[in-house]
């Protein structure tokens, strides 16, 4: 059986559609500017990915 297409990875879609790429280039600000403007509360991925922070593996004592 085939492995399906999609298989999500946090660090990849962050460099593709994060805040700092869409802020490199000019069509990237226009996105920004355009859901600024309409009032999104998450402007890109990095909104999201921000929240969920590593916790650190506990260790055997």
């Amino acid at each position: 059986m085939t492995k399906r297409t999609y298989q999500p990875k946090k660090v990849k879609t962050l460099r593709k559609r994060g805040y700092r790429a869409r802020a490199s280039t000019p069509g990237g600000r226009n996105v920004l500017k355009r859901r600024r403007t309409k009032g999104r509360k998450k402007l890109t991925v990095s909104d999201r990915y921000r929240l969920i922070k590593k916790t650190p593996k506990s260790r055997n004592k």
